[in-house]
């Protein structure tokens, strides 16, 4: 063997005696086999695969929130429409027929000057929510009027009908037909008049009853000022809200119309029977 061999033989063990050496040193430091540690090393850093991409939202950003995140709560809308089965932008279909009407009625409005009024459907009136609503009546042959309603038409009225005044009657078709088809709605008419408020007669401050008058649109509700909180009174079916226990009597009245529109009337003196005026009106829609 030459020396050249011999010294390169000797050199390589050399060199495996040094790795020897230090894989004793690494083990004694670590107490685990270097091969594992060298496999696990391989494993935590692998890169991964180009096949396998993490999963990418397709929402915006603003969209996604953390699983525990509580859903934030839906604020409910400050004047909710509290429209009755008359309701605005709804069509009605029924017969007109008419009578000799006075203005005066189940409303207990006061006898007018206006001819132009409507006696509704035991239905549809119901419980005196549609007192005070103006509609807009079409017929068959393209007329159309536009009436208040002032009274009831009982049974046995049917579902739908108007009992219009003899005037409004002849101004769609002639009397002699007794009785058309109709087409109606409410409606929401320029209106000069301002609201006014009226105690009935008996009332005080142990007990009154109080109504609306000369209003655009129906009213919905109506509430008094009563040791500083608002109190909704019950409606009647001749169309007043009553205080059964005087609470609110001669204070401040909250009216609301069936498009949620509220207002407030100042403190009003209990005048029984006498019709007070504002300066308030419901928007016109």
């Amino acid at each position: 063997m030459s020396r050249a061999r011999v010294a390169v033989l000797v050199a390589a063990a050399l060199v495996l005696v040094a790795v020897g050496f230090a894989v004793q040193g690494d083990a004694s430091v670590t107490g685990r086999p270097v091969a594992a540690a060298v496999a696990t090393a391989i494993t935590t850093t692998s890169p991964t695969p180009e096949s396998s991409p993490a999963p990418v939202s397709s929402a915006p950003p603003s969209a996604v929130k953390p699983s525990s995140a509580q859903p934030s709560p839906v604020a409910a809308p400050v004047n909710p429409p509290v429209a009755g089965k008359i309701t605005p932008g709804v069509p009605h279909n029924g017969p007109a027929t008419f009578y000799a009407s006075d203005g005066g009625g189940a409303c207990s409005y006061d006898p007018g000057p206006d001819p132009l009024t409507v006696a509704m459907n035991w239905s549809d009136y119901e419980n005196s929510k549609a007192c005070g609503a103006y509609v807009l009546v079409k017929a068959a042959n393209g007329k159309s009027i536009t009436v208040r309603v002032t009274n009831l038409c009982p049974a046995p009225c049917r579902v739908g009908q108007l009992d219009l005044s003899r005037e409004a009657f002849a101004m769609l078709a002639d009397p002699k037909a007794g009785e058309i088809p109709v087409t109606w709605s409410l409606v929401s008419p320029p209106l000069q008049k301002k609201i006014s408020v009226r105690y009935k007669t008996g009332s005080s401050q142990w007990w009154c009853g109080i109504q609306v008058i000369d209003h655009r649109n129906p009213v919905a509700r109506l509430e008094v000022q009563a040791g500083g909180q608002w109190k909704e009174l019950k409606r009647m079916e001749y169309n007043y809200f009553l205080s059964e226990s005087g609470a609110g009597c001669g204070g401040a009245v909250a009216i609301t119309d069936v498009y949620g529109e509220r207002l407030v009337v100042n403190a009003l003196p209990v005048k029984p029977g006498a019709v007070q005026p504002t300066s308030l009106q419901f928007a016109a829609h």
